[in-house]
């Protein structure tokens, strides 16, 4: 399994905003972008989908911008995958009879991997990424000392 570019940048603005959840403050897609590196018009259409997706919220107007549309130790990682790529985390109902045991066995297998994925996935919120980023921002301050 591997992250999609368009998850990775999503995961950063969101993170972006995160930090800035208890300020309340809108941030315009240019601040996102330029924080975190992510093309200007890329961005616009990830925050588009994420608006959609109920996670972000959006205010029109000179003052306006993106924010989180809950708290952000309420927003999994997982959430965030399944609005952007449309995944399917329930497993489709098994239909043994048109299916070789090979393949029988294959997507039993299959299952059991996206299955550990989800549930690490689903683990983790804004929150707790955040919090990773600063406790290593802290160490890497304390090793250069």
């Amino acid at each position: 399994m591997e992250l999609s570019c368009k998850c990775e940048y999503a995961i950063l603005a969101l993170l972006e905003m995160a930090t800035n959840y208890q300020s309340g403050e809108l941030l315009q897609i240019r601040q996102i972008a330029a924080q975190q590196d992510i093309p200007d018009r890329y961005l616009e259409q990830l925050l588009a989908t994420l608006r959609r997706g109920g996670i972000v919220k959006s205010q029109r107007g000179a003052k306006g911008g993106y924010l989180l549309a809950r708290e952000p130790w309420k927003i999994t990682l997982l959430e965030i995958l399944e609005c952007l790529e449309g995944l399917d985390v329930h497993p489709c109902e098994e239909n043994i009879t048109s299916k070789s045991l090979d393949s029988s066995v294959v997507e039993e297998i299959w299952r059991e991997a996206c299955e550990a994925a989800n549930s690490v996935l689903q683990k983790y919120t804004l929150q707790e990424l955040c919090e990773k980023r600063d406790s290593r921002r802290q160490l890497d301050i304390m090793y250069y000392i």
